[in-house]
């Protein structure tokens, strides 16, 4: 609005916006919420074991996240010149204490005993590869699609392939009868391995032991093992490949889908949940999913003369790191992590099938399609 001067000039009068004020605000207040994001971050970075010893900080998904992504070796494994090539056991570092009488780990006494065996299955002719898959003694309907599939490749590049199944002893009211089933299914296959553990989802460990046991008893001259699962469809033809390349280490060798700094989980409602009291350290040694490895035939035995110096736990491939570490071998990346999917989010094709070595399966259809698709006459892709 203008307004009549007394020298009878016109002078301009500014009415000030209200929204002025409230600008005026806007910036210092991003200036102060962008310093503290900063100082967080620099907290969280220069920081980080203050919160991996909280408990709250632990239990959030995002910590499995921060533990990975700030750790500049996440994408790579040890350089190969940091694995010593000797074998003798390195000083102790992971402190593994002992476990509450009534936890559901049970320990590996060693003093159990094959009830089926196939003590000849090496002797006449030395296999280069062998597979042991661990799988319940009910389950037979994976065990048949395992013989209809791969486990039915013997001969593979002029290389001998043994395949296996380790049982422990079946529970329930049903026991004696299944039992009776098993012992059949032996002596019709000849392919079945079972000692008198229980055969429960917490004795994984030692089931993984005696397989172990096995392999150094029975056949300790074949070149590779692989424990594999029995929901898990191999590429027999890839993974001999992949063994006999050149660039494939002979001895000290352990590889599959390796999982580096992960986590101890403390969470109770987690499966994997492990408390303080058996565990005090805040990651695992580095080991490679137990959906599917690969070792070479040296290990088994330098693994069990470690045991004794180990006390199990429930999560039978995070042991076997453990017992690596005790060794001072670090497990080996494979050439390609696209060659082992242990969580694949769509099913396969034919054309990725011929690619891979190993990738779960959701059920025994899955596998037996799989199977036929990847073995159709003609070019996969």
């Amino acid at each position: 609005m203008e307004k009549q001067g007394g020298n009878g000039c016109k002078r301009q009068v500014v009415v000030e916006s209200p929204v002025r004020p409230l600008r005026s605000l806007v910036r210092p207040c991003f200036i102060f919420l962008l310093f503290l994001s900063t100082v967080i971050v620099i907290i969280l970075l220069g920081f980080p074991d203050r919160f991996s010893q909280t408990d709250w900080w632990k239990n959030l998904s995002l910590y499995t996240y921060y533990h990975r992504w700030t750790n500049p070796d996440r994408h790579r494994g040890p350089s190969p010149t940091t694995i010593p090539p000797t074998t003798v056991p390195a000083p102790p570092s992971t402190t593994i204490r002992p476990l509450p009488t009534n936890h559901n780990h049970l320990g590996y006494p060693r003093n159990y005993h094959f009830i089926v065996d196939e003590p000849d299955k090496c002797n006449t002719q030395t296999p280069f590869l062998v597979l042991i898959v661990p799988v319940a003694p009910g389950n037979l309907a994976a065990r048949d699609a395992i013989r209809r599939t791969w486990g039915n490749e013997t001969l593979v590049q002029g290389k001998k392939v043994q395949t296996l199944f380790m049982l422990g002893l079946p529970g329930g009211p049903v026991a004696q009868e299944l039992q009776e089933k098993v012992n059949q299914e032996s002596r019709t296959h000849h392919d079945l391995l079972q000692s008198d553990f229980k055969d429960t989802y917490h004795n994984l460990t030692i089931k993984t032991m005696v397989i172990l046991e096995w392999l150094v008893s029975q056949c300790p001259e074949a070149s590779y093992a692989m424990k594999i699962d029995s929901d898990v469809f191999l590429n027999v033809q890839n993974l001999v490949s992949m063994l006999v390349s050149p660039d494939t280490p002979k001895q000290n060798y352990m590889t599959g889908l390796v999982w580096w700094h992960s986590p101890v989980l403390r969470n109770p409602n987690n499966k994997f949940f492990l408390p303080y009291e058996v565990m005090a350290e805040s990651e695992y040694p580095p080991y490679p999913l137990g959906f599917g490895y690969i070792m070479s035939m040296d290990l088994p035995k330098k693994i069990m003369g470690v045991t004794p110096q180990i006390k199990p736990i429930y999560i039978e491939d995070a042991y076997l790191g453990m017992c690596l570490k005790r060794l001072g071998i670090s497990p080996t990346n494979p050439p390609s992590k696209s060659l082992f999917d242990v969580n694949p989010i769509y099913s396969y094709g034919r054309c990725k099938l011929s690619t891979v070595v190993a990738v779960t399966t959701t059920n025994v259809s899955q596998l037996l399609r799989y199977w036929q698709d990847y073995t159709r006459p003609g070019p996969p892709c």
